[in-house]
């Protein structure tokens, strides 16, 4: 989708870009843009593994429910993890003042027109943080089953949800984004008694055709359902990025740039 539409070029890239030289072209751009994001977020993530903070990229279509779950999170574990988030967003600072709400550091990245966060966008945000003591860092994405899955933001795992009030078809019409997801958290499940054109086991099918073995959690953060399991997942993964860096090692979720390339995740 970035390649064709543009969107490449965001607020925190778009001094990187110039204008094609004579035997040059767009796609000449399109590598550079790429390239200088990926040196930034390996830059992003050197930054967390020096401080053993796990970051984690949520993604998803609009209204299905990451800021609800964030909420969730942070009213659980804010005793006992220091938690903070990035928010991202095209316009407002709404979902940094949920988070600001309940006690944890949260900044707000607006992109204007960008349908994504990319890596500059990030580590200027990460400016407003205070990451001394933080073991967990959540970047927010902007709502969006396409472009966030295509750029490594320095995150070592991504999250992707579904909410059972979209089709569950949506891993098989939006495999770029699926293929990249290390856990699919199946959200706003207190609604499947009223609907019935959502079949949850259809969409790990659809997940599976993909290929992907991420695991599939079904949840409700608004009726505190199925989150313990979320927790813990949370817990067991901050504990091997902290193996990881004591090893020496770090991880990069499954990132596709040019729609085309796979990356496999770094170290183990």
């Amino acid at each position: 989708m970035c390649d064709n539409c543009g969107c490449n070029v965001t607020p925190g890239n778009r001094h990187l870009a110039y204008k094609p030289a004579k035997g040059g072209s767009a796609v000449s751009v399109l590598q550079k843009l790429l390239q200088h994001n990926d040196d930034q977020a390996a830059h992003n993530r050197e930054h967390f593994d020096a401080r053993g903070i796990l970051a984690i990229n949520l993604m998803s279509s609009p209204g299905s429910g990451k800021t609800a779950l964030l909420e969730a999170t942070v009213d659980a574990l804010k005793d006992e993890l220091n938690l903070a988030v990035i928010e991202g967003d095209l316009e407002t600072e709404n979902d940094a003042a949920r988070i600001r709400a309940r006690g944890v550091p949260a900044y707000q990245i607006t992109t204007g027109s960008a349908c994504h966060l990319d890596a500059h966008m990030v580590h200027d945000g990460l400016h407003h943080l205070d990451l001394n003591g933080v073991d967990i860092l959540f970047i927010e994405n902007v709502g969006n089953l396409v472009c966030p899955a295509s750029f490594d933001l320095g995150q070592h795992r991504n999250v992707t949800l579904l909410s059972v009030t979209e089709g569950d078809d949506k891993p098989a019409k939006y495999p770029v984004m699926f293929r990249a997801a290390d856990m699919v958290v199946l959200s706003k499940t207190d609604l499947l008694a009223v609907l019935d054109d959502f079949d949850p086991a259809r969409a790990e099918h659809c997940l599976r055709d993909l290929a992907s073995q991420a695991p599939v959690l079904p949840l409700s953060a608004r009726k505190q359902l199925g989150l313990d399991a979320w927790f813990n997942w949370l817990r067991q993964e901050l504990a091997a990025q902290r193996a990881r860096v004591a090893a020496g090692k770090t991880v990069r979720p499954a990132i596709q740039p040019d729609g085309a390339r796979l990356h496999a995740p770094a170290g183990a």
